[in-house]
């Protein structure tokens, strides 16, 4: 995709423009983002509260499905189905999240040719400022065809 993956995220869905969260990196089932540290996010325990952590790695793995399944957007859908996610540690500092496609872009693309919804995991990890694993994530996603 020519497109610019992490611009158009921000322009389409505002809350990641009000938590300031950033791109690094968004390559085919790969997407690196990160969410600064800011006062006015953080929770009791002095961290990015849970809730913007979550969106942190929801919108990670959204650019990681979109940069594999982008050239689907005429015929379907992408959608979060499902989330689990871990709590490790509290966070200190910026964070960042890397959220990596665990399906088979030509599997997943053929349950959709044959008139399925396909769904598919994108597992997330989020590190703090030193590189410490914080948090967890596998968020299930699906395609739905348009009607």
């Amino acid at each position: 995709m020519s497109l610019d993956l992490g611009e158009f995220l921000l322009q389409t869905v505002p809350f990641t423009r009000f938590l300031d969260i950033s791109f690094d990196k968004v390559e085919e089932g790969l997407a690196i983002c990160r969410l600064p540290d800011r006062p006015d996010l953080h929770n009791h325990v002095g961290g990015p509260h849970a809730g913007a952590l979550f969106t942190l790695a929801e919108t990670a793995s959204g650019a990681a499905t979109l940069s594999a399944f982008g050239d689907q957007l005429s015929r379907a859908v992408p959608l979060p189905t499902t989330a689990t996610i871990r709590y490790r540690k509290v966070a200190k500092g910026e964070v960042v999240a890397e959220a990596r496609l665990l399906a088979s872009r030509p599997e997943v693309v053929a349950l959709l040719d044959a008139g399925e919804r396909p769904e598919f995991d994108v597992a997330v990890e989020i590190r703090d400022a030193d590189g410490t694993p914080v948090a967890e994530l596998t968020v299930t996603w699906t395609l739905r065809p348009n009607r």
